[in-house]
């Protein structure tokens, strides 16, 4: 049955303007820098957007350095080639630097996270999710080191702008001599309580990186940063991301480099965005207690956060339908059925109907070790945690600019769908 047409949702009308996830939200600065960087023809990978951007980010974070970068997934590449260096020693220009070895990641994550390992020729072995915080679980965490005690690396990801349980996990890692690779990606902006003080994300782990997607807290349509303390480390990413070329009149190359340096068109527009990054946090932030208030006589959660260590970005809002509420339903690789059943309902169909009134939501992630490329690789789990969320969670609408008109819509479709 066509959702519009469905009796339950007899009186709504589509929205006239689509509700999206999560776009861009522009504020006027952007357009005057990188019109600024037209006008002065500054339009390449240097120029004084870069080099503001860089420098406001680091304030931001805490951090010495920032290296602008084409993609936060760039950034994620670099920093794991760095590491595997660090760990392993250069190598040959036909193969990564991660090439026999073994590397933990997050399961439940966007592959962004953990394809670097395979760029880098490692082999991803992926951690369960924990519930306090959908993150890396470090009771598996530890289980992964007894299983494969020879490894180094750790590329963990804060899931949806909320914190893992990153003590723990240092705390782990500093016992068993293993680098931590921090994907704030989705992130920037949340802190966590570190040792008694509050510490940006993107400033926790040994390498650390951000993005600025178009669908990001702040953006610049894309882009990202490398984070680090380390002049050394800084230097190096910038060298490899300009094609690694050295200090020599002619075009000299002793080692493999990429064309990963963000442009100072797209660094006008994330200068223009960083003043805006807390009033963007406190929108998502009222949009998140907005739905947690709407649904609460429903049988469902929000996405969760331990509010005495962290305070999340509250990128997106999410929600899991309880166990006694899930309607029958089946997935296929790209699909999904349910049977429409009294009092229930599943992420597919609430996700059908914001589709049929022109608002966008999506599944949570689809856990690494689910997917289609990587189930040959290990798995260190309780109870599958991360696949139970899939099964049972998706993600809300969560624009900022979204008006409580249109959010009390969404949540009365949500509603509905329970009937």
């Amino acid at each position: 049955m066509d959702m519009k047409t469905d009796p339950r949702f007899r009186g709504l009308e589509p929205f006239a303007n689509r509700v999206w996830l999560s776009s861009p939200t522009m504020h006027g600065d952007e357009q005057r820098f990188v019109d600024d960087a037209i006008a002065t023809n500054w339009v390449s990978t240097v120029g004084r957007n870069i080099d503001e951007a860089e420098k406001a980010i680091a304030e931001i974070i805490g951090v010495q350095y920032a290296v602008g970068l084409s993609a936060g997934t760039a950034a994620l590449h670099l920093a794991t080639k760095l590491a595997g260096e660090r760990l392993y020693g250069r190598a040959k220009p036909n193969e990564g630097t991660l090439a026999g070895h073994r590397v933990f990641c997050s399961d439940m994550t966007f592959d962004a996270s953990v394809n670097p390992v395979a760029y880098e020729d490692g082999e991803a072995v992926f951690i369960d999710t924990e519930r306090d915080t959908w993150n890396m679980d470090p009771d598996a965490l530890e289980e992964a080191f007894r299983r494969y005690p020879e490894v180094k690396l750790i590329v963990l990801a804060h899931l949806y702008g909320t914190p893992g349980k990153m003590d723990e996990i240092r705390k782990i890692a500093d016992a068993h001599g293993a680098l931590i690779i921090e994907d704030a990606a989705e992130s920037l902006g949340a802190k966590y309580r570190l040792k008694g003080r509050w510490v940006e994300t993107g400033a926790i782990g040994d390498y650390n990186c951000i993005s600025f997607n178009g669908n990001k807290i702040i953006t610049g349509s894309s882009g990202g940063m490398f984070l680090t303390d380390s002049k050394e480390d800084a230097d190096k990413v910038r060298k490899w991301s300009t094609q690694s070329r050295e200090p020599a009149p002619w075009y000299q190359h002793e080692e493999i480099g990429y064309n990963y340096r963000m442009s100072n068109l797209i660094a006008g527009v994330v200068r223009g965005q960083i003043p805006f990054l807390n009033a963007h946090i406190e929108q998502k932030k009222a949009i998140y207690e907005r739905y947690k208030a709407g649904l609460k006589d429903l049988p469902v959660t929000m996405n969760p956060f331990d509010a005495q260590k962290s305070i999340p970005n509250y990128w997106l809002s999410c929600m899991l339908i309880d166990e006694s509420a899930m309607a029958r339903h089946s997935r296929g690789e790209l699909d999904e059925k349910w049977t429409r059943t009294k009092g229930k309902t599943c992420p597919g169909e609430i996700l059908a109907a914001l589709t049929a009134f022109r608002a966008e939501g999506r599944p949570l992630w689809k856990p690494m070790h689910m997917q289609p490329i990587y189930r040959n690789h290990a798995f260190v789990s309780g109870v599958d945690v991360g696949e139970d969320l899939f099964r049972r969670g998706l993600c809300l609408p969560s624009d900022n600019k979204m008006t409580r008109e249109e959010q009390d819509i969404i949540i009365e479709i949500i509603h509905r769908c329970f009937r």
